[in-house]
């Protein structure tokens, strides 16, 4: 049949299959076509490519053409979203620092027009003018910096001690089931017991001389010290002790090198609370028999009624406690770096 005829009359299914199907065609009656890659077996053409040639004879058939399918791998791809920054982004120093003296100095502001529009009486709160007189006062004699050195002395002596014995108690108790039937119930009546209901015991023991004040002070450190560091023993992963084991590490080596490193943000934390307690025991230690430190001077205020002393105290108190504070997040920085990702900033 001819393509005129193909064209007039409508084809049989048959002939129309075979017209739209280049491989229907001789090789012998059209060898460019045959050579051509268009007329490839169907089992090795791909289904989707569309040969010209085939469009071109389906066409002159009748048969209308389908659209040609587009393959999701050949679609050009659109844009991508970028991807989040997962990192942290720590703001500059400049506008931490700011960030953090914000507050202070809002209410040190509010402490100064209170007192100074009158608001509030020089009996009740002395202002801050009479507060720097003070300080002044003490620099000038001398008397500041070894009132600062004694209570120092007698703070760190005391942590130092009451730290770490209640550290050896914690891993003690951490890591035998022994230790801790033999220590937990001795320490969890002692944590129940005010350290300053033990004060008329300890003068009546070691009188009102420097040892007094130590014990006291290494008294109330020894229970926070000792409740975290139990607890950052038991988060320690048994599997990580295991692998120690494992390598040959045990006992002082494998307390040393792995369980204490394990629960050091425990035992830094502990550190902070037990500094902090510290200052409590100071004051309660340097009001008796004491003749120097910053307690002592916090009773002087009270006998001759200085507001501006007791005040000075108070804020001399805070600052220690904000240097403590300030020093425990240096050590974290550098034993502990990859703790600063976990904060949203």
């Amino acid at each position: 049949m001819t393509l005129e005829g193909v064209a007039q009359a409508p084809p049989t299914p048959t002939e129309g299959a075979a017209a739209a199907s280049p491989a229907a065609t001789s090789s012998a009656a059209s060898p460019p076509i045959a050579a051509s890659p268009a007329v490839t077996s169907s089992a090795t053409a791909p289904p989707i490519a569309a040969s010209p040639i085939a469009t071109s004879s389906a066409t002159a058939s009748g048969i209308a053409a389908s659209p040609a399918v587009t393959s999701p791998a050949a679609a050009p791809p659109g844009e991508l979203e970028p991807p989040r920054y997962l990192g942290s982004r720590r703001r500059r120093p400049a506008v931490s620092t700011a960030v953090r003296v914000a507050v202070p100095l809002l209410l040190v502001a509010a402490w100064w027009y209170g007192t100074g529009s009158g608001a509030i009486s020089p009996d009740v709160l002395a202002g801050p003018g009479a507060v720097l007189g003070a300080l002044g006062e003490l620099i000038a004699t001398g008397q500041l910096g070894d009132y600062l050195l004694a209570s120092a002395r007698r703070a760190g002596l005391g942590v130092l001690a009451g730290g770490g014995i209640g550290l050896l108690l914690g891993v003690v108790a951490g890591l035998s089931a022994l230790g801790e039937e033999l220590i937990d119930p001795t320490m969890q009546m002692k944590r129940a017991v005010p350290f300053l209901a033990l004060v008329p015991l300890f003068i009546s023991w070691f009188g009102v001389e420097e040892t007094f004040k130590v014990v006291l002070i290494a008294v109330a450190a020894v229970g926070p010290m000792y409740a975290y560091s139990y607890l950052g023993v038991r988060g320690v992963d048994r599997k990580t002790v295991e692998a120690a084991r494992g390598f040959g590490l045990t006992g002082p080596r494998l307390v040393l090198g792995v369980v204490i490193p394990t629960a050091l943000p425990n035992i830094l934390m502990a550190l902070r609370i037990c500094l902090s307690v510290s200052l409590t025991g100071l004051i309660a230690a340097e009001q008796i028999g004491a003749t120097e430190g910053i307690g002592y001077l916090v009773t002087l205020a009270q006998q001759y009624y200085r507001s501006d002393y007791m005040v000075l105290c108070v804020l001399i108190y805070a600052v220690l406690g904000l240097l403590i504070d300030l020093a425990i997040r240096s050590v974290e920085r550098l034993a502990m770096p990859w703790r600063g990702h976990v904060a949203v900033r």
